[in-house]
């Protein structure tokens, strides 16, 4: 199968190195100093006591690795917008783009029975360019649970987690989506084909919608946030308010909101992603997880006033730190 990977960063790179490893056609597409140490000296992946050392082919340039199977966006969700344009050489008649990307995907309402069917959401895709450039037809769902880093130019370190849940918009178990899954297991790598991809991007969602834009404003890991009495709570009202969000589009949460915290909880001193991007400076992915739920509210007619205050909050202070366009 040939396989590209654009964004081959920490998640990106986890999932190329497996599957070249595995025997895949793998093209990985990055910039800086990291491609330049991937082409230079390979893909290194760390996983435990183990480190080996991958040959992949590493380009700048997406027209350089041709025509795919599969095309895996592995970037943060602000970045998506802006390499639609470069992707095309990727993109053949029947190349299927996995999307592994935090927060509400802009294919959310793609074919989903209902009122909103084929709505766009202009939190996550403003002027509808990845719909025209991808084409939702083109999309499987993706929720990626594994915690990886770049540790150094061309050196990836796998922390924990190896599940990547896939699943048409549809809901159907295609033979391409069990494909891509029967490509991951052989990785190594757990890939479960969901029937409803969207509730599983939803239970994900949930926790990052509170516990993200919360660390970001105070500094504070998940076991602060959810040991100290006054942030829990912040963190209840704002995941009640995404439940009932996801309630009205026909979304049953498996969990209760309590045992969702404590499962946060139970992670311990995480600094979650967007805390990270904060401290690095890099652009943070506000729109797709926190703007989303509050645009998705004004759609089915639910209310989310903590969402918003907290949603303005971060977002003036991840523009101070520039970090927010």
């Amino acid at each position: 199968m040939r396989i590209c990977i654009y964004g081959a960063g920490a998640i990106g790179g986890l999932m190329g190195a497996r599957l070249a490893k595995a025997g895949h056609e793998v093209s990985l597409i990055a910039r800086g100093p990291h491609l330049q140490a991937m082409q230079a000296n390979g893909l290194r992946l760390v996983e435990a006591d183990t480190s080996s050392i991958v040959q992949v082919a590493a380009y700048e340039n997406p027209a350089d690795a041709g025509e795919q199977d599969v095309v895996v966006v592995a970037l943060k969700a602000p970045a998506v917008p802006g390499i639609v344009e470069r992707m095309q050489p990727l993109l053949g008649p029947v190349t299927s783009v996995v999307m592994a990307v935090n927060g509400v995907p802009w294919w959310y309402f793609h074919g989903l029975d209902g009122p909103w069917r084929d709505h766009v959401l202009e939190s996550v895709d403003p002027g509808r360019v990845q719909e025209r450039g991808i084409g939702a037809d083109r999309v499987i769902g993706c929720v990626v649970y594994p915690a990886a880093e770049v540790v150094e130019p061309g050196v990836v370190q796998h922390v924990s987690g190896d599940r990547f849940s896939l699943g048409e918009p549809s809901g159907v178990a295609t033979e391409r989506v069990k494909a891509f899954s029967k490509a991951l297991i052989g990785a190594g790598l757990k890939a479960p084909v969901k029937a409803d991809i969207r509730t599983e991007i939803w239970v994900k969602l949930w926790g990052n919608v509170a516990f993200n834009p919360i660390s970001a404003l105070t500094g504070a890991t998940l076991a602060r946030i959810c040991g100290d009495a006054e942030t829990r709570r912040l963190a209840l009202s704002i995941m009640t308010e995404a439940e009932k969000v996801a309630n009205a589009l026909g979304v049953t949460m498996p969990i209760s909101v309590e045992r969702r915290i404590d499962g946060a909880a139970a992670i311990g001193e995480h600094k979650t992603s967007m805390l990270q991007d904060l401290e690095r400076g890099r652009q943070m992915e506000i729109d797709a997880v926190v703007a989303a739920v509050s645009e998705l509210g004004r759609i089915v007619g639910v209310e989310t006033p903590t969402i918003d205050t907290v949603l303005a909050l971060v977002r003036q202070r991840a523009s101070i730190a520039g970090a927010y366009p």
